[in-house]
Formats: structure tokens, C-alpha cells, sequence
């Protein structure tokens, strides 16, 4: 059988897309001989966005360092390899394929959704290629996410938390903070971005419940921008560092490279725990390789995350700037507009290009960017659920776009601007389904370097 048959079997095992639960998860695992349990050093993260900056900067420190990283990601792009990342490298398809049907036959036909029986193929995949770590995100969520079945991860890390999933983890902040929180275990090192005082007050009564302290970006670390670079100080032991500029684009990188640094450090060092006094964090040595600070910079101006305000050429627009970002929910709009703001201006129109899964709120993640923008053009999601284009436009207008109308695909949205504005500033952007659908069709074209991309 295909990889694709096989994961289409999966999809068909469960009523459900996502279903929020470990029992059907730790079934699997035992019937795989708890795979789980044999995994390298695991650097764990949750949070609503930024997960997956982290994980890129992580990576690319790892290398830098000389270490064998793996990764786990989801959603992927374009090939469902990229999820599964070994040593460095997405899992080959003779190995995927084998960690699949292996799973499916110690699940004999029960009851489990594709996301659960995926992350246990990925485990098995991880289990048996040694590696020094393992850089592992969650996706969705925390308490009951499939992923957290490790028991003892090496570092716990919160990227900033806001309200998206809704649906799935409550309405209200401090609910979704305590879902994703509870990722936080009380042998592994926490690490969490800056957070608005609501999810913060929730971290911190997690990590006093375990007897750690939780290295809060803001509290316990800092990280400042400057024209050349970044500076990130431990506000704890004093510890400064002079880093390149992220590789990444847009301000909001700073701070995900200050969490990726914070991660960075404490995997080596281990988790701060309160002393007798339950004042003053005391580190607790652990027999793991450290980080040097030359790593931590080569692995900021390295790092890749594609799909993320990714600059992309357009052969349908050559004179135009085209970007790709799959930021979906209200704060990845507000992140999105300060990206953009931060760009070289010049006279190009900014020209949106949107198409939004139906779950997400279209309106709070537009109205940020209304002001800045030209106008929007709607599109559908190929072989996705999604915001009808009529919908979707009439949304943008609601939210103070000048010009928003639907469009019945990416490939004539493009068609149209070069007709009206071929030099345009063009983001195709509101999913990361849409991006991965824009690359897999050949749409755009990457940019391989950032030097390319800079000299443009």
C-alpha cells in the first residue's frame, strides 16, 4: 500500500478529525512497545504562535552545534515526509511507509484519529534512529495532545499564548493557557515567551505546583533589538549575549529567537527549581551537551521556517514582491501587520491574497492589516473547508479594507493584480493549507539564500 493510502486509512478510523484525549494514544504505544519511552532528550513545545520559529531556530542551533536533531511539525507544507524530520533530514519514504504500516497493524482497526496515529508512527520513527535530541511540537493544544505522552522531557517551552482553537479549549485565556501548560512536567527545564499577566498568572501556578521555576521572557530573560543584532540577557545568573539578527523575518522574531535561546541554554544546564526558601531559583545539573553561544548565533542567522513570511518568486508577477505566510488566528494578524510595517517602504500597493479555514475568526485577523493594504483578493482552499471568497470579502470590507473581492483561486488572483498592479507587495496569506497548496502547485517559487532574497 501507497503512503498515501495508508494515511488516508487513518483518516477513516475515527469519527472525528481531533478528538482531545491519551487513552487511545497510550493503547497504541503499548501495542508498539511503548516506543515513547526510548526517545532522546526531548525539547517540548506548545503554545499558539511561534511553535514552530522555535523549533526552526532550535534546529538550526543543533546543527550548528554539531548535535543530531530530530523534529516533529505538523501541519506539513507540502509532502507529509516533512513532519517526521531525522537527524536533520524528512523521513524517507521507504521508512515512512514502514513506521505506517507497523502502526496500523498494533492498531488492528480500533478507534483512533490521524493525528494520534501519525505521532505514534513518528515515535517509532524516533525511537529507533539515534539522535542527541528531539525537538518536539505540539499540535494542538497541550494536556491531551497526542504529544504528550512523554513523561519526562528534558525542557518544557510556551511560545505566546492567545485565543485560537476555541472550539477545542475553551473561550476564555486562562482555560487555553492551563491546556497548554499543562505540558510543563516537574523534571524538565520551563521556558516561556513574554505573556500577557492572565496566562502568566496560569504558568506560574503550573510550575509552583511543581517545584520549578518557569524562565519567563520579560522576568527571567530578556531580549533587546538593535540595528546589528540582538542582545538576550539571563536577568538570573547575568549571562549576556551579542546574536546576529534572526534569519527569520518580521520584529515578532526577536522574541522567538529569545525563547529558542532561553530553550537553548536550559537543555544543557537543567530546570531551576526553588530553593528551601521558595524564593531563589537554583539550577539542577544535567549530564547533557551545552549549547555554545557561537552555535546559538549560527543558528539564528541560519534558520528556515518555510511558509512564514517566506519571500517567494511569482513567475506570474516577475515585478512584483511576493510573500507567503500561514499565520492563521488574531494574533498572527497583528504579527503579520508589524511584519509588513517593517519592510523597506517604497511605493509598491500591498496586495493581500486570503483564503481562511471556516473555524478561524476572519474578521479579528484581518482588521489589522486593513490600514496598510490596498485591497484583498478572497480565494478557496484547494481540497480544504474554508471561508467562501464571497463571505470572506465581505468580511474585509467590514473591517475597513478600501477594495475586497472573491476570487475562484490563487492562480487568478495573480492573473488579475498583474492585469491591474504587476509591481505590487503581494502576501498570499491565512492559512497554512493555502501555502502548502500554493507550493505544491508551483504558484511561487522559493528563494533559496536570504542573501538572494535581500538583494532583491
Amino acid at each position: 500500500m501507497s503512503i498515501d493510502r495508508m494515511l488516508a486509512a487513518f483518516t477513516r478510523l475515527h469519527p472525528k478529525l481531533i478528538d482531545l484525549s491519551l487513552g487511545r494514544m497510550e493503547r497504541l504505544l503499548d501495542a508498539l512497545g511503548r516506543p515513547h519511552l526510548a526517545l532522546p532528550p526531548v525539547i517540548h513545545i506548545a503554545g499558539t504562535n511561534g511553535k514552530g520559529s522555535v523549533l526552526a531556530n532550535l534546529s538550526a542551533m543543533a546543527a550548528a552545534q554539531g548535535l543530531a536533531a530530530h523534529a516533529y511539525v505538523s501541519p506539513h507544507l507540502v509532502r507529509f515526509n516533512e513532519r517526521i524530520v531525522l537527524r536533520g533530514t524528512p523521513i524517507d519514504d521507504a521508512a515512512l511507509l514502514d513506521v505506517l504500516q507497523r502502526t496500523e497493524a498494533a492498531n488492528d482497526g480500533a478507534p483512533i484519529t490521524f493525528f494520534e496515529a501519525t505521532t505514534a508512527s513518528a515515535f517509532l520513527a524516533f525511537s529507533e534512529v539515534p539522535a542527541d535530541l528531539l525537538i518536539l511540537e505540539t499540535g494542538l493544544g497541550g494536556r491531551l495532545d497526542a504529544t504528550n505522552v512523554v513523561p519526562d522531557p528534558t525542557v518544557t517551552v510556551l511560545t505566546s499564548i492567545s485565543l485560537d482553537h476555541q472550539d477545542f479549549l475553551g473561550s476564555d485565556l486562562a482555560g487555553i493557557a492551563a491546556e497548554k501548560a499543562a505540558i510543563l512536567k516537574p523534571g524538565a527545564a520551563a521556558v516561556c515567551a513574554p505573556q500577557v499577566p492572565e496566562v502568566q498568572t496560569v504558568i506560574d501556578a503550573r510550575a509552583d505546583a511543581l517545584g520549578i521555576q518557569a524562565e519567563c521572557g520579560g522576568r527571567d530573560w530578556d531580549v533587546a533589538r538593535q540595528a546589528d543584532g540582538l542582545v538576550w540577557r539571563d536577568l538570573v545568573d547575568g549571562t549576556r549575549l551579542a546574536l546576529p539578527l534572526p534569519a527569520l523575518t518580521g520584529p515578532h522574531q526577536a522574541v522567538n529567537a529569545g525563547v529558542a535561546v532561553a530553550a537553548a541554554r536550559a537543555f544543557g544546564r537543567g530546570p531551576r527549581r526553588l530553593d528551601n526558601t521558595g524564593r531563589d531559583p537554583v539550577a539542577v545539573p544535567r549530564d547533557l551537551p551545552r549549547f555554545a553561544p557561537a552555535a546559538i548565533a549560527a543558528g539564528l542567522a541560519a534558520a528556515v521556517w518555510p511558509g512564514r513570511m517566506q519571500r517567494v518568486d511569482c513567475p506570474a508577477l516577475p515585478a512584483a514582491e511576493v510573500w507567503l505566510d500561514g499565520g492563521h488566528n488574531p494574533a498572527a494578524g497583528v504579527v503579520l501587520a508589524e511584519a509588513l510595517a517593517a519592510l523597506p517602504a517604497d511605493d509598491r500597493p500591498l496586495w493581500l491574497v486570503v483564503g481562511m479555514k471556516p473555524n478561524k475568526d476572519a474578521g479579528a485577523y484581518l482588521a489589522p492589516l486593513a490600514a496598510r493594504a490596498a485591497g484583498l483578493l478572497a480565494v478557496p482552499i484547494p481540497g480544504e473547508s474554508c471561508w467562501p471568497p464571497q463571505d470572506l470579502a465581505g468580511t474585509a470590507l467590514t473591517q475597513g479594507f478600501a477594495a475586497a473581492q472573491p476570487v475562484d483561486g490563487v492562480a487568478g488572483a495573480l492573473t488579475r493584480l498583474a492585469a491591474t498592479t504587476p509591481d505590487a507587495r503581494v502576501v498570499i496569506c491565512g492559512s497554512l493549507y493555502l501555502v502548502g497548496a500554493v507550493l505544491a502547485e508551483s504558484v511561487v517559487v522559493p528563494i533559496r539564500s536570504r542573501s538572494a532574497a535581500a538583494a532583491r
